[in-house]
């Protein structure tokens, strides 16, 4: 699998999976940003929690330069590892999220 827009549709198909019941919970704090021509994809929680202010990114993917880059992951899943079950190599996804030194020996690409 190597289709940049085969790479897009599992990204958004991921992130709508993974987001699923919290955009059915809170379609107010929870939004899916899917920017396909700069090939940014994020699920981002915005609001208040009580005086706390909410602003993050949960997940937050890239494609860059034909590969899959995992920037963000505040789940207890493996988005990683589901997009290998997808199809997609190991080589073509970047653990982003962890030091340039460190992916060598991850079993992603670098």
């Amino acid at each position: 699998m190597e289709s940049l827009t085969q790479y897009r549709e599992l990204v958004q198909q991921l992130l709508e999976d993974y987001a699923k019941p919290y955009l059915e919970a809170s379609p107010d704090t929870h939004y899916l940003i899917c920017d396909i021509q700069r090939d940014h994809y994020q699920w981002m929680e915005v609001g208040w929690e009580g005086s706390y202010r909410l602003y993050r990114s949960i997940l937050h993917f890239d494609i860059q330069n034909a590969k899959i880059w995992l920037q963000q992951n505040l789940t207890d899943q493996d988005p990683a590892a589901a997009l290998v079950t997808q199809g997609v190599p190991p080589e073509d996804i970047v653990l982003g999220l962890q030091a340039p030194y460190k992916r060598p020996y991850t079993d992603y690409g670098y």
